[in-house]
């Protein structure tokens, strides 16, 4: 069976996706608190769907 291969969401490092990678997707520990921490001062946002003028005052 072929290994899955991404990329860590913080630097880029190629990371074999498997169960014995404690901090996937991450590469490391360091790239998933720096992830956590972006989270958590509000870096990162969930957009929210735009809302048309007209539907808002019915």
């Amino acid at each position: 069976m072929q290994q899955r291969i991404v990329n860590c969401p913080q630097c880029g490092r190629k990371v074999i996706w498997e169960v014995t990678n404690r901090f996937r997707p991450f590469c490391s520990e360091r790239c998933k608190t720096a992830d956590l921490s972006q989270w958590a001062q509000e870096s990162y946002r969930i957009p929210e769907p735009m809302i048309d003028q007209e539907e808002e005052n019915n």
